[in-house]
């Protein structure tokens, strides 16, 4: 079964996943048999429903995983004359995924404020962010991010991505964005290689 090289994803419990999604009716009642997240992730992307299948992977991925699907994704449509300070964002998201200190997750998400919130990368640096314990100042009480907010934040990221510039590609993107999905999931790199102009 296909589904069960996504073993990333088979952790995230279905009905979770369906509570953090506005999915149309028909879409919902297309899942209603999967066994896990994993499985409805393969339907999806089956009946050709790209843009649903990519919100689930962001959602049923592991945070760290999630993040580094958003940077696969924008690194894969970054222009090549990308400034430095969105490349900057990246890596600050990238940053975190290899060391997930709560460090590197302010940095990540103070580079995204600096950056007003407008690109895949910011939103990338806000999933790293949203995927820590606190979004409140250090210092201050705990307050826990929402538990959908980092899903929501990388899957921002990876439409923004699959629209940048040439938005008439974002099918083509979003079937290669999935395939990284499933190497994620896989316990793969989910590399994908620079966009051609």
């Amino acid at each position: 079964m296909a589904q069960m090289q996504l073993m990333k994803m088979q952790a995230a419990r279905i009905d979770d996943v369906l509570a953090r999604l506005d999915l149309p009716a028909p879409t919902s009642a297309l899942l209603a048999g999967c066994e896990d997240a994993a499985a409805a992730f393969v339907a999806l992307e089956a009946k050709g429903l790209l843009a649903d299948a990519s919100k689930w992977a962001a959602h049923a991925l592991p945070k760290r995983e999630a993040v580094w699907w958003a940077c696969m994704c924008t690194r894969h449509t970054a222009p090549a004359d990308q400034p430095a300070a969105e490349r900057g964002l990246v890596q600050a998201a990238e940053q975190w995924v290899r060391k997930p200190t709560d460090e590197n997750r302010r940095a990540a998400f103070a580079l995204a404020q600096e950056a007003g919130f407008t690109t895949p990368e910011a939103w990338a640096a806000v999933a790293a962010f949203w995927s820590g314990e606190s979004m409140s100042p250090l210092g201050q009480p705990v307050v826990p991010p929402p538990p959908d907010a980092a899903g929501r934040a990388v899957a921002g990221a990876v439409a923004l991505a699959a629209v940048r510039i040439h938005p008439e590609r974002h099918a083509d993107r979003l079937t290669k964005f999935l395939q990284s999905a499933r190497d994620i999931a896989g316990g793969g790199p989910g590399h994908i290689g620079p966009e051609e102009p």
